[in-house]
C-alpha cells in the first residue's frame, strides 16, 4: 500500500529544462508542481471532506445530547438504535477510510517527492550555470539554499492541505452548523474571525521579510564557516582560528539578531490569539447558554456551540502557526530562488550541434576579452595553431594566459572575436562536446572526495578496470595506489582522497589527474604547470609519459618553467593580454626579446618577474 501512493509520482520524471525560469514566487512554484497537478486536487478535496466530517460531527454531538434528554434509555434505544448504529459503522469504516486516504497522499505522495523533484531539479539547473557564475558566489551558500529551498517548498505544500484548506472549510462549516441552529450565534464567530483575519494579516506582512533575512542570515553563516573548513590547510598554517572566529561571528550575530525578530512576532501573535479566543468562546457560549434560558435553544444548540468553539480555540493557535510557517517558508523558498532562479547566463547558440573534431587545429580570431572592464584579460589575439602542433605558453602573471584557456574551453562567453576549433566557432557548438574534445590538467589539481578508481575514471566513465590501472601506471601512480588506506578501511584504488584530494600529497594528485586525463584521450590537450607539484625524479618520469600523451594531439602548455616547453614546437610570449613573440625556443633566444631575458634570468628554471 505505501509503496503504491509513494510511487503515484516519479519526482525524477523528465521535463523541459529551462534557461530562465520564472522570477516571481507563485510562477516559479506552479512550475515545480505541474506534475502533481492531480494529486494536489484530490488531496485538497480529501481535505475539504474531511473538515466537513468533522463540522458534521460537533453538529451530531448537538443531536445526540437532544436525543438522549427525551426519554428513557429503553426509549432513546428503540427510536434511534438504527440510527446511532449506522453513525457507529460510519466513524468506524468510512471516516478513517477518507482521512487514511488524506494523510497517504500527504504523507507518502506529497512531502518525500516534492520536495525530491525540487532538490532534484535545483541542482540540475545550478550544475548548468556557468563557471564564472559559481565563482562570484560561496560555494557554501549555494549549497545551503539548494539543502533548504526543498524542504520548505514541501512545508508550504503540506500547511495548504493539512492546515489552510481544512481550517478554510471547517470554518464554512462552523458558520453554517452555528446558522442552521441560531442565525445570531453567527455574530460573535464573524466577529472573532475579522480580528483573528486582522492578526494575521498584520504577522504574514511582517513574517516573510523577516523569514527571508532570516535565511539570507543562514546562508551567509554557511557560506563563511564552509569557507574556513573548505580552507582549514591555510587556516592552521598561518595559525589564524581567532580570525576565522571573528570572522564567522559577525554572520553568527546577525543570525541571531534576525532570528530574534521573527521570533518577537511570533510572541505578539500568541499573546493576541489568546485574548481573542478568550472573546470567542465567552462571545459565543454564553449567547448560546442567553438563547437556552430565553427559550429560543435547546440543550442540543449549548453542547454544539460549547464543542464548536473550543475546537475552534484550539485550531486557532494551530492555524495561525501554520499559515505564518505557510508564509516563513515562503520567505525561505524567495531567498533561495537568488540561487536557484537565477538565468543561464552562458547557454548553447541556437541550433548547437556538437562539435567534430577532423584533425584539432585551433584558430583565434580578433579575440578581445576584459571580462566586461577596461582593461586585463586579452586585447585583439591572432592566433593559427595547426592540427597536432605543440605550443607552449609563456608570460608574466596576468599576462592573459589563463584567460585564453578559459576562453578556448568557453567557461565565458568571448567579448569580441572567435575561437575556431576545425572550422568551427565554438560559440555554435554544444559546450559538452566542446569539452569532451579538450582535456586539461591544471597546475592545483582538486579530485572529488570519491575512491581514487572513482576520480580516474571520471576521465571516461566506460572504461574497464584494466584502462584505469593501465592509466594510473602511465601517470606513474599505481604504485603509491596500491598503498593507499582511508579512514574506513578502503585499500588501494578503492580508497577515499577526502575533500578537494587533502588526504594525498600534491604529486600524487596530479599523478591521479594525469591518470585521469589520460583515460580521457582527448584531441586536445591544454597543461597548465602540469608537473609544478611534482619532484623532479618523478617528473622526469612523467614527461616522459606526457611525451606520449602528446603524440597526435594539438597542445598548448602554459609553463613558468621554461625547460619544460623548450621543446615545444613553438613558443608564445605574451604579455598584457597581447602575443608579443611567436617561434621556437631557438629562434626566440636568438631575437634576444623578452623569452630571451625570461630564460637567461632563470633560476633553477623558473621564470622571472620583470
Amino acid at each position: 500500500m505505501f509503496r503504491f501512493f509513494e510511487n503515484l509520482v516519479d519526482p525524477y520524471i523528465k521535463y523541459e529544462e529551462t534557461d530562465a525560469p520564472p522570477q516571481r514566487l507563485w510562477p516559479f512554484l506552479r512550475d515545480y508542481a505541474q506534475p502533481f497537478t492531480r494529486v494536489f486536487w484530490l488531496t485538497g478535496i480529501l481535505s475539504v471532506v474531511v473538515a466537513a466530517v468533522e463540522v458534521w460531527l460537533l453538529g451530531y454531538l448537538g443531536r445526540l445530547v437532544n436525543i438522549l434528554t427525551q426519554g428513557t434509555p429503553a426509549q432513546v434505544w428503540v427510536q434511534s438504535g438504527t440510527e446511532l448504529t449506522l453513525i457507529a459503522i460510519f466513524l468506524l469504516t468510512l471516516r478513517p477510510l477518507t482521512q487514511a486516504l488524506h494523510v497517504l497522499l500527504l504523507n507518502q505522495t506529497i512531502m518525500p517527492n516534492f520536495g525530491t523533484l525540487v532538490r532534484w531539479r535545483a541542482h540540475r539547473q545550478v550544475l548548468r550555470q556557468s563557471v564564472g557564475w559559481f565563482e562570484d558566489d560561496f560555494a557554501g551558500r549555494i549549497a545551503n539554499r539548494i539543502m533548504q529551498t526543498p524542504p520548505a517548498a514541501g512545508e508550504v505544500v503540506f500547511q495548504v492541505f493539512d492546515a489552510l484548506t481544512f481550517s478554510a472549510a471547517y470554518l464554512v462549516g462552523a458558520l453554517i452548523l452555528l446558522g442552521d441552529a441560531d442565525i445570531r450565534l453567527v455574530i460573535p464567530l464573524l466577529i472573532w474571525f475579522a480580528l483573528y483575519a486582522l492578526l494575521l494579516r498584520w504577522v504574514v506582512r511582517r513574517i516573510t521579510p523577516a523569514s527571508e533575512a532570516a535565511s539570507n542570515a543562514r546562508s551567509a553563516v554557511t557560506g563563511r564557516v564552509v569557507d574556513s573548513y573548505t580552507n582549514i590547510h591555510a587556516v592552521k598554517m598561518f595559525a589564524h582560528q581567532d580570525l576565522e572566529i571573528n570572522y564567522a561571528k559577525d554572520v553568527i550575530e546577525n543570525a541571531r539578531q534576525t532570528f530574534q525578530k521573527e521570533m518577537r512576532l511570533y510572541t505578539i501573535m500568541d499573546i493576541a490569539l489568546s485574548v481573542l479566543n478568550g472573546f470567542l468562546i465567552v462571545g459565543v457560549v454564553a449567547w448560546a447558554v442567553w438563547l437556552w434560558v430565553q427559550g429560543f435553544a435547546d440543550i442540543g444548540v449549548v453542547a454544539v456551540a460549547t464543542a464548536l468553539t473550543l475546537r475552534m480555540n484550539g485550531m486557532s493557535g494551530w492555524i495561525m502557526f501554520a499559515v505564518s510557517n505557510f508564509y516563513r517558508n515562503l520567505g525561505v523558498i524567495a531567498e533561495g530562488m537568488q540561487t536557484i532562479a537565477q538565468p543561464i547566463g552562458l547557454r548553447d547558440g541556437a541550433g548547437a550541434k556538437p562539435l567534430v573534431i577532423t584533425d584539432g587545429a585551433l584558430e583565434l580570431r580578433d579575440l578581445s576579452h576584459h571580462y566586461g572592464k577596461t582593461a586585463g584579460g586579452l586585447d585583439h589575439i591572432n592566433l593559427s595553431i595547426k592540427a597536432g602542433q605543440k605550443v607552449g605558453l609563456v608570460g608574466q602573471s596576468g599576462a592573459g594566459k589563463s584567460t585564453l584557456v578559459k576562453l578556448i574551453l568557453r567557461f565565458y562567453d568571448i567579448e569580441q572575436g572567435a575561437i575556431m576549433i576545425d572550422g568551427q566557432d565554438i560559440a555554435e557548438v554544444t559546450q559538452d562536446s566542446l569539452r569532451s574534445a579538450i582535456g586539461m590538467v591544471q597546475q592545483d589539481s582538486s579530485l572529488l572526495h570519491r575512491s581514487v578508481r572513482e576520480n580516474i575514471i571520471y576521465g571516461d566513465p566506460t572504461a574497464t578496470e584494466d584502462q584505469i590501472i593501465a592509466a594510473a601506471k602511465m601517470a606513474e601512480a599505481h604504485d603509491f595506489i596500491l598503498g593507499l588506506e582511508d579512514s574506513e578501511g578502503n585499500k588501494g584504488y578503492d580508497a577515499r582522497v577526502g575533500e578537494r584530494g587533502v588526504k594525498l600529497s600534491g604529486g600524487q594528485r596530479q599523478r591521479i589527474a594525469l591518470a585521469r586525463v589520460i583515460l580521457k584521450d582527448p584531441p586536445i590537450l591544454i597543461l597548465d604547470e602540469a608537473t609544478s607539484a611534482l619532484d623532479s625524479e618523478v617528473e622526469a618520469a612523467i614527461q616522459e609519459t606526457l611525451y606520449k600523451m602528446m603524440q597526435g594531439k594539438t597542445v598548448i602548455a602554459i609553463a613558468h618553467r621554461l625547460s619544460t616547453i623548450a621543446q615545444m614546437d613553438r613558443i608564445i610570449v605574451m604579455d598584457q593580454g597581447r602575443v608579443i613573440e611567436d617561434g621556437t625556443h631557438s629562434g626566440l633566444l636568438e631575437q634576444n626579446g623578452k623569452y630571451a631575458k625570461f630564460w637567461a634570468r632563470q633560476s633553477g628554471g623558473f621564470l622571472g618577474q620583470s
